[in-house]
C-alpha cells in the first residue's frame, strides 16, 4: 500500500489545501492530513479545531484520507506510518525554495520517503491560510476561498468586533 502524508497548519483548510489532498488521493492508496503542531506559530484554531474541520470538509467523498495531528519531526511520523512519500502544493517559485530545503532535510532524515511537489490550480496561485485571516479580520468575505461548511464558523472566530 503506497502511504502519503499532506502535513501543514491548515488554520483553516482552504479550497487550495482541498484540491492538493483531492489530487494526492487518485495517486497514493492511503493519503494522511497531518495537522502538524508548531510551537513557533500562534493558531486561530486548536488542533482538535483543525482536524475536525478537515473531516467535516472531506466527509466520506475521499475514502482513502484520514486525518490525523503530530508534533515533531516529520520524517519520523512518515516512518512510523510507513509512508513512501510526503506531498506538499506549490503556489509559487517562492514557496519552491523553501520546500525543496525541507525535502532535502526529510529525505536525509528518512531516506525511504520522497517529497512530492504537486502545483496548485491557477485559481488558487493567490491563497494561503494567513490571507483567508486576514480577510476575515476585517469582515471580508471568504466564501471563494473556504469550502462551505467552514465558511461562518471561521467568519465568526476571526471577525473583530467593533
Amino acid at each position: 500500500m503506497r502511504i502519503a502524508v499532506c502535513p501543514g497548519s491548515f488554520d483553516p483548510v482552504t479550497k487550495g489545501h482541498l484540491d492538493i489532498v483531492t489530487r494526492a488521493s487518485k495517486l497514493f492508496d492511503r493519503v494522511i492530513v497531518l495537522v502538524v503542531i508548531n510551537a513557533a506559530k500562534t493558531p486561530s484554531f486548536s488542533p482538535e479545531e483543525r482536524v475536525q474541520m478537515i473531516r467535516e470538509v472531506i466527509g466520506g467523498s475521499l475514502p482513502n484520507v484520514e486525518v490525523d495531528t503530530f508534533s515533531g519531526l516529520l520524517a519520523d511520523y512518515v516512518r512510523d506510518v510507513g509512508a513512501v512519500a510526503i506531498v506538499k502544493g506549490l503556489r509559487a517559485v517562492s514557496d519552491f525554495e523553501y520546500e525543496f530545503q525541507m525535502a532535502l532535510a526529510n529525505k536525509k532524515l528518512n531516506p525511504t520517503s520522497d517529497t512530492v511537489f504537486l502545483t496548485t490550480a491557477s485559481q488558487n496561485m493567490y491563497l494561503s491560510s494567513s490571507l483567508v485571516k486576514q480577510i476575515a479580520q476585517f469582515g471580508g468575505d471568504i466564501s471563494d476561498f473556504l469550502p462551505s461548511q467552514i465558511v461562518d464558523r471561521v467568519a465568526s472566530r476571526l471577525c473583530k468586533k467593533e
